[in-house]
C-alpha cells in the first residue's frame, strides 16, 4: 500500500491523501479508515470528510498536536490492512426510478447519441451498482463511478436553471443523482420518487460515501404509489449488500 501522505490545511485542518488516483480500492480504504477515525477519536476529531482519494479531517489542536494525530492515523491504517477491513460487504441502496418521459426529458437524446434505443439505455444504466465516491455540490449529491462508457452523454450547452429533486442525469461517463431542486447541466434520463435528503430525519441522508447505488426501473404507477408511500413517512429504502448480491 502506498503511504500516507499529509497536508495541513490551516490550524485545525488535516488533509491525508491516498496517492493520486481515483481508484475503487483507493475510495475503499479511504471510507474504511475515515470510519475509523470518527469512530476511535472521539472528543478529538470534530469531523471527517472523505473525497475521491483523500479525507479532511477538523481536529482541536487544544486537545491534540497536529504530530500526535498524523501517528494515531498511521497506527489505526496499519490496523485496518492487517484486519484486510476493506473485504467487508458494501451497502446497496436500491433507487426506484422512472426512465424517460416528462421525469428523463434527454433519454431519446442519450440514446440517439449513443446509438441505441431508449430501452437498452435503461437496462445499461440500471444493470450496475455505482460506488459513491464522495458526497457535495448539494447536500447528498452522490459522485458516482462505474458507468458504462456506452451511455456516457455530453452536458447541456445550456445548463437548467431548475432541476427537479430526485432527477437522474448522465454528464459524461459519469451518472448521478440530484437529491435537491437545482440548476444543472446533466442530460436527465429519469427520477426517482424517494427523497434522499430530509433534513427532518434523523438521519437525513439516504445513503453515505462508501455505499453503492442500483437504479431500478419503475412504472408511473409505481411511481405514484411510491411517492404517496414516501409523503406518509412509510415507504423502506430497498437495501442489501454485495455479498447478498452475489448468492
Amino acid at each position: 500500500m502506498e503511504k500516507l501522505k499529509y497536508l495541513s490545511q490551516g490550524e485545525t485542518g488535516l488533509v491525508v491523501e491516498f496517492g493520486d488516483a481515483i481508484d475503487p480500492a483507493v475510495n475503499t480504504r479511504v471510507h474504511d479508515l475515515a470510519r475509523r477515525i470518527a469512530s476511535e477519536c472521539k472528543g478529538l476529531v470534530e469531523a471527517v470528510v472523505p473525497t475521491y482519494r483523500s479525507f479532511l479531517i477538523f481536529f482541536d489542536p487544544l486537545l491534540i498536536s497536529r504530530h500526535e494525530l498524523t501517528a494515531k492515523i498511521d497506527a489505526l491504517a496499519s490496523a485496518a490492512e492487517s484486519a484486510q477491513a476493506s473485504a467487508s460487504a458494501a451497502k446497496i441502496v436500491v433507487i426506484p426510478t422512472l426512465y424517460g418521459g416528462e421525469a428523463g426529458p434527454d433519454l431519446e437524446f442519450v440514446a440517439g447519441h449513443n446509438q441505441l434505443s431508449p430501452d437498452e439505455v435503461v437496462q445499461i444504466h440500471s444493470s450496475t451498482p455505482y460506488r459513491i465516491y464522495m458526497i457535495g455540490f448539494t447536500p447528498g449529491f452522490p459522485y458516482l463511478g462505474g458507468m458504462s462508457e456506452k451511455i456516457a452523454a455530453p452536458r447541456l450547452k445550456v445548463p437548467r436553471t431548475k432541476i427537479p429533486a430526485g432527477s437522474v442525469g448522465i454528464a459524461g461517463a459519469q451518472t448521478g443523482l440530484y437529491p435537491v431542486e437545482s440548476p444543472g447541466g446533466w442530460q436527465l434520463i429519469g427520477r426517482t420518487p424517494l427523497k434522499v435528503f430530509n433534513p427532518a430525519s434523523e438521519q437525513p441522508f439516504l445513503y453515505s460515501a462508501g455505499d453503492f447505488l442500483q437504479f431500478e426501473p419503475i412504472t408511473a404507477a409505481e411511481f405514484e404509489q411510491i411517492e404517496n408511500d414516501v409523503a406518509r413517512g412509510v415507504y423502506q429504502p430497498k437495501t442489501f449488500t454485495d455479498k447478498e448480491a452475489a448468492k
